[in-house]
């Protein structure tokens, strides 16, 4: 039997993006979008496609009381909401394997999410989603990095591969209203150890170091906190504040503890590996690379950190082997950044150093 099937969003100029969302999103039954105040194109646009817009501004803004509003647009009758933001692409083809997926009992999706692209357009952090539901017993929670909750009797998931979402956003837009919707959201939940680690995050972003590291110690403190791969992105982020105040035996600790915390993560070896580098301990460097390179395995969470799984492994192995004076090591491991990396100028560069070191030597 066929599903009612309804895509919902809110906007803020967005006019660049209107038309490859649209594109990305027609297969649905119905679009709404809630604007919260676009000075640009973004509305026009949208009329244009045929969109079901309803303009309304948000004060105080919250994210929360945004996607609420957005949702509240969404006929009652509908079978399955969709959850999406204009500067994100819906693999084609969605529909048919929503409604394959949706089984009796199913009010929940959770789908893969390309959350970032390298310069190629490959995928560089991945991880899944859940921004689809049905259309009752859900509401949005948290002021921002805003969480569906459910109100029911039983939330049943089913967790996908085979739908995918790309985000391309704009990063000229400021997220400046994060750091205080994040301060209140803690207010608001001071045992939410999800936005804790969020706000102790956002601290480190902003370079207030002191803040972070007693917000992180916060988060690693709840009863709740008990994911591994946040606690140990805590212990990680605790760690580069404290390498930023050039405490580095504090952020060696830190690391260590993230290390025991999740040793089947390649990020704390490789954060390890960049402290040991920016100190010239290159033994130390070659030992937490190869350490990380033992781990095969890559899970699909936002925790995940590029630079763990890309060139920059390979790299630091081949600089700190150079300077080991292992050059037949060091050209080794430059070959496999370069088969990653084949136009970066300062690896083909340092290829051309390691050859003429070896042939001298």
């Amino acid at each position: 039997m066929s599903k009612k099937v309804c895509v919902y969003a809110i906007s803020k100029n967005e006019e660049k993006f209107t038309k490859r969302w649209y594109e990305s999103v027609k297969e649905a039954d119905e679009i709404y979008v809630l604007d919260t105040g676009s000075t640009d194109n973004t509305v026009k646009n949208l009329k244009e496609l045929k969109v079901n817009v309803v303009v309304k501004e948000i004060k105080p803004w919250r994210f929360d009381v945004a996607r609420n509003e957005s949702l509240a647009l969404v006929p009652k009758d509908c079978d399955i909401c969709v959850c999406t933001d204009l500067d994100e692409v819906l693999s084609p083809g969605w529909r048919k394997k929503l409604e394959l997926l949706w089984k009796d009992g199913v009010n929940h999706l959770r789908y893969n999410y390309n959350w970032s692209h390298d310069e190629k357009g490959n995928p560089a952090v991945n991880f899944y989603i859940e921004k689809i539901h049905s259309r009752n017993n859900y509401e949005w929670v948290h002021p921002v990095h805003e969480v569906l909750k459910y109100t029911g009797e039983k939330e049943v998931f089913v967790t996908t591969d085979e739908i995918t979402v790309d985000h391309w956003p704009d990063n000229t837009k400021s997220r400046s209203s994060y750091l205080p919707l994040l301060e209140l959201s803690v207010k608001e939940n001071p045992l939410d150890d999800r936005n804790v680690h969020y706000l102790g995050r956002e601290y480190m972003y902003y370079g207030k170091w002191n803040e972070a590291i007693d917000t992180l110690i916060k988060h690693l403190s709840l009863k709740s906190a008990t994911w591994k791969d946040e606690r140990c992105a805590s212990m990680r982020f605790i760690a580069r504040c404290y390498k930023s105040l050039k405490r580095y035996d504090e952020a060696k600790m830190w690391l260590d503890k993230a290390i025991l915390e999740a040793p089947y993560l390649r990020d704390p070896y490789i954060e390890r590996a960049l402290l040991e580098y920016e100190l010239n301990n290159f033994k130390e460097v070659k030992k937490y690379c190869l350490q990380a390179l033992k781990i095969k395995s890559h899970l699909k969470t936002y925790i995940n950190e590029p630079f763990s799984w890309n060139y920059t492994p390979y790299d630091l192995l081949s600089i700190s082997e150079f300077y080991l004076e292992n050059y037949d090591e060091a050209l080794k491991w430059c070959n496999k950044a370069i088969d990653m990396e084949p136009n970066n100028e300062r690896l083909l560069n340092n290829k051309k150093i390691i050859q003429e070191k070896r042939n001298s030597t």
